[in-house]
């Protein structure tokens, strides 16, 4: 373990003495509980941006496809299979 020193305001502190006395555990096993949550809370929003800038791209390409023709030259069932092939589904 490592030891931290951090300053807290007063209903911080009584939130953490309530929670510990509730839950049976020491205030340093909440304070420890609560950082991995916000840690967990933080990985799980992160987000893969890489995703994002490949759908981006797909719907580019789609979006020009259709302003080029009055109807569309594609059919719904290549974008399924498209996808599926991409995300291996």
């Amino acid at each position: 373990m490592i030891r931290k020193q951090v300053y807290i305001e007063p209903r911080q502190d009584e939130g953490i003495k309530e929670r510990a006395r509730k839950l049976g555990i020491t205030e340093a096993e909440v304070i420890r509980k609560a950082i991995d949550g916000q840690m967990a809370s933080l990985s799980a929003h992160s987000r893969d941006l890489s995703a994002w800038e490949r759908e981006k791209a797909f719907i580019v390409r789609r979006v020009s496809i259709r302003s080029r023709s009055a109807g569309r030259r594609f059919r719904r069932e290549e974008l399924y299979e498209e996808r599926l092939s991409r995300y291996g589904g």
